[in-house]
């Protein structure tokens, strides 16, 4: 890498900053939030049901039900379809980890299938070519936001009589053939981590579904394996949508579309921008519409250009630097190799994207990025 530098003005473009997301809705995120302190209701009541019939309406599934995180979502539906020791789960390679931990919460054994290396994503080959008598459940991702093949993935599933759990934690509003990602398969968990398309301002997650059986047995899981107060019918968590943060959430809920728009225009900027460059984008099929939650690029000297970058006031973040096998709590085990996911790993780096970005900023995203693809 040389050690040339953009010669435009500096203008620093942090990766993502969150409150500006507070201060374009503070009214009236201010607004719900009085207003739900003022309910004296501080556990479940009106703003999480209200949550949940809003965002199931918004991705066409019949049930909604909020829970404390994007972890806990996968590993309640998992254990809502019940997936156990011995039970097999077909899970990417390349993903954050969360999705493996969701299947070893539930003792089940991992079966990782390698992505395509231009989408990223897991391929319904790779699925169809993993898929044993033991296998339980399959678990694809739409990573960074873009929607995987889940129609056909779902057909391989359906053929085989297994669920199709979706981690569509990256993915709030992306559309496949313009049908919204969350009513494709049996059942579709999210994050509402901050940071998140979707975001609240702390963490909560939920799992839609048209099942009503799986509806109801994960609403127990997640309610101690409650559906009466102190009558426990299975082994169940505490895992709960806080009122406060779904107050939040019907706010943001209602500009999700318009600042996704957002977010497509700045990656399309970038993708006419750097065409020509010698890193390589992510593959967009065309009949996929991506979320966009993150713009992710490979490059074979990630750090240099992540450095250069930085000199110049460009943030940039690695999703994610080491694949999931090779993590301590799975190196020692006795999964394969996942050498796809660990080259992605090792080339993979985000460039700054967001609702909330200044058309100055992208011009020094763009600007920097494009000075550095010249030198050498």
């Amino acid at each position: 890498m040389s050690s040339a530098r953009p010669s435009h003005q500096m203008i620093n473009v942090p990766f993502l900053e969150l409150l500006p997301a507070y201060l374009e809705l503070k009214e009236e995120i201010d607004d719900a939030v009085s207003r739900s302190f003022a309910t004296g209701w501080y556990i479940g009541g009106k703003d999480v049901e209200l949550f949940e019939r809003n965002y199931a309406e918004y991705c066409s599934a019949k049930h909604c039900i909020g829970v404390g995180n994007g972890l806990d979502a996968l590993a309640i539906a998992l254990t809502a379809f019940g997936v156990g020791p011995g039970d097999e789960v077909i899970v990417p390679s390349h993903t954050f980890i969360a999705t493996w931990l969701a299947v070893s919460m539930t003792g089940a054994s991992i079966v990782p299938v390698e992505p395509d290396e231009g989408t990223m994503n897991v391929t319904p080959h790779g699925i169809a070519s993993a898929i044993t008598a033991k296998t339980k459940a399959i678990v694809p991702v739409h990573l960074y936001g873009l929607p995987c093949d889940i129609t056909a993935i779902k057909d391989i599933a359906d053929a085989h009589e297994i669920p199709v759990i979706e981690d569509a934690a990256q993915a709030h509003g992306a559309t496949l053939e313009g049908n919204r990602v969350g009513s494709f398969g049996t059942t579709c968990c999210w994050s509402f981590y901050p940071g998140k398309n979707l975001g609240a301002f702390g963490d909560g997650g939920a799992i839609t579904t048209d099942d009503d059986a799986i509806a109801e047995k994960a609403r127990m899981i997640a309610n101690y394996g409650s559906r009466k107060k102190y009558v426990h019918e299975v082994i169940g968590v505490n895992s709960r949508l806080d009122p406060v943060q779904a107050a939040i959430l019907n706010v943001r809920l209602a500009v999700l579309d318009k600042w996704n728009e957002r977010r497509q225009s700045i990656a399309d900027r970038y993708r006419l921008a750097f065409r020509n460059a010698e890193f390589e984008m992510q593959s967009i099929p065309t009949e996929c519409r991506s979320s966009n939650h993150l713009f992710v690029i490979r490059h074979n000297d990630r750090q240099g250009w992540a450095n250069d970058l930085a000199a110049v006031g460009i943030g940039t973040q690695i999703h994610y630097p080491i694949a999931c096998r090779d993590q301590g709590g799975y190196i020692d085990s006795n999964l394969p190799l996942t050498p796809i996911a660990s080259k992605l790993a090792a080339e993979v780096i985000s460039l700054p994207i967001g609702p909330h970005m200044s058309p100055e900023q992208v011009d020094a995203v763009v600007h920097s990025v494009v000075a550095l693809e010249n030198v050498d």
